[in-house]
């Protein structure tokens, strides 16, 4: 949370806003914790804790994802929440933010029992979440199948079809086209789009990104097919540098599940290591935290792009500020996932679908407008484009919670 309040406080200020108004934004309004007893394969019964947290639902029901992973808290599920209310604020979606998540390996656990769990935890939180209320999607280590459990577990608390419930399931239980590779795309997006900014090429830059999952490896096949070269990818395991370019294509045919991909080669580093090599653009895309104090000097980039969450610390934030290194912002740069989120809950309410080539359409439509918001405020208020895309956000949040008469 340290790290969501630091930049909150500071958007506040620069707007002149009331303390009031940091006060009501810089915690969720609920944090639900559950335990959840899971049957496990072998017999056993299993006692696994989850979290609900929704921020602010001025603006409109929450949405955020539910992570399943073993290092899960109660204040990285408050702070992910916090930063989906901004997320919604500077792309103009009807939503507050939530987040879910499950303390649990995945990687160690049979679909019997990941499937036990699914419907384990929406059973917890049944009475707070819902297609008006809150609405989950996929996030790390979960997908379109473990949404398929979910939704079906709901459809049977509540006794009729909710597909409005719940995002990124499968096409055929109500999914949208376009919702698996969104943050991929845009993410993309943001990519040509500050290039254009800086007078750049996409594809005469040099990229790594960091993490192999789904966020990651579509990005990199996305920015192969358009000519970039990405020197450098990293998994779980590792990472694989070459500065004349890897054969992006042959990584994701090989990789598993999980993104796994790098225990197939013999000369691989560290994902500190892979951090720190030469590059035009970086692209954190695994866990929060990589960027530190510590390392923020040795990086050998001109452009930080964050695919992950908060994978930027405070202190590592402002050395890449004071060494003028450019950082697009995950409230911004990863948002393509909120947005198709949303399309696929409007989809759902209409009962009409659309093809991926609209989806991608409207994704870039909302992702530059997006983009332009945030870069016109960092210009106006001579700021960096993590402050900027905060006060456009706050700015949104703030009137929301104005109109209903939660402060003056």
């Amino acid at each position: 949370m340290e790290a969501f309040q630091s930049v909150l406080g500071e958007a506040v200020k620069r707007l002149h806003y009331p303390e009031t108004v940091y006060e009501i934004l810089k915690e969720p309004m609920r944090v639900l914790e559950v335990n959840i007893p899971v049957k496990m394969d072998d017999g056993t019964t299993k006692i696994f804790k989850g979290y609900r947290a929704q921020h602010n639902d001025a603006m409109g029901p929450t949405k955020g994802g539910i992570r399943f992973h073993p290092d899960v808290t109660a204040d990285e599920v408050s702070a992910l929440s916090g930063w989906m209310s901004l997320k919604c604020g500077i792309t103009d979606l009807p939503y507050g933010g939530g987040k879910g998540g499950i303390i649990c390996d995945p990687r160690t656990m049979s679909m019997r029992e990941l499937e036990r769990l699914s419907r384990a935890y929406v059973r917890a939180v049944s009475q707070i979440v819902g297609p008006s209320k809150d609405i989950p999607a996929p996030d790390m280590y979960t997908n379109a199948q473990v949404m398929a459990w979910m939704l079906d577990e709901y459809d049977h608390i509540r006794e009729f079809d909710s597909p409005g419930f719940i995002t990124g399931k499968p096409l055929a239980l109500g999914g949208s086209k376009g919702r698996e590779t969104a943050t991929s795309r845009g993410l993309f997006y943001i990519l040509q789009f500050i290039a254009e900014k800086k007078q750049m090429k996409l594809e005469e830059m040099r990229v790594i990104v960091q993490g192999f999952g789904n966020v990651g490896s579509y990005l990199a096949r996305y920015l192969y097919e358009a000519g970039a070269k990405v020197v450098g990818i990293a998994d779980v395991m590792g990472g694989v540098y070459d500065e004349n370019g890897l054969d992006v294509p042959y990584l994701m045919e090989k990789r598993d599940s999980f993104g796994a991909v790098t225990h197939l080669f013999e000369n691989t580093i560290t994902n500190q290591e892979l951090l720190e090599k030469e590059c035009d653009v970086l692209i954190p895309a695994a866990l929060g935290g990589q960027i530190t104090e510590e390392n923020a000097p040795r990086l050998n980039c001109n452009i930080v792009v964050e695919a992950a969450n908060g994978p930027t610390t405070t202190a590592g934030g402002k050395v890449l500020k004071e060494r003028g290194i450019t950082v697009v912002p995950d409230v911004l740069a990863n948002s393509g996932g909120v947005i198709v989120s949303y399309f696929e809950w409007v989809q759902n309410n209409q009962g009409y679908y659309w093809e991926e080539d609209l989806v991608d359409e409207r994704l870039k439509t909302k992702m530059a407008a997006s983009f332009q918001k945030v870069y016109q405020m960092a210009e106006s208020y001579k700021t960096d484009m993590r402050t900027a895309a905060y006060m456009v956000a706050v700015r949104r949040l703030a009137e929301a919670c104005r109109l209903r008469g939660w402060i003056d």
